[in-house]
């Protein structure tokens, strides 16, 4: 079973999960689970976050009542959460294939390549 859960954007960078909850609480509208994306080496909020709530109807009630409003003076987007992409392993690090394995560019290889 999926999952019914809120995207909740451009949130001010001091807000935190018990803050997120209230507005839901004042809005009557019913959490499970309340998440506010922080950065892993400041603990800083990233200005979004995620609310589970109890089914679809609860995504529209919260859209419809948030999406727009004005929280800590910065107005919300509120839309239904699209589930998580998978990240693909390795890349990066700079090693081209093209070279050989002891080889990190900078210099002419001393055979001629033609």
């Amino acid at each position: 079973m999926e999952e019914s859960k809120v995207y909740v954007g451009n949130l001010d960078y001091g807000t935190d999960r018990e803050a997120l909850k209230a507005l839901f609480d004042q809005n009557s509208i019913v959490t499970k689970d309340v998440t506010v994306i922080t950065d892993k080496d400041t603990g800083r909020s990233k200005g979004f976050g995620f609310v589970t709530v109890e089914n679809e109807a609860a995504i529209e009630d919260a859209i419809n009542k948030l999406n727009g409003q004005d929280f800590n003076g910065r107005k919300l987007t509120v839309s239904k959460a699209q589930p998580r992409r998978e990240r693909s392993s390795g890349g990066g690090g700079g090693y081209s294939s093209r070279f050989s394995r002891d080889s990190y560019g900078g210099g002419r290889d001393r055979q001629s390549r033609y």
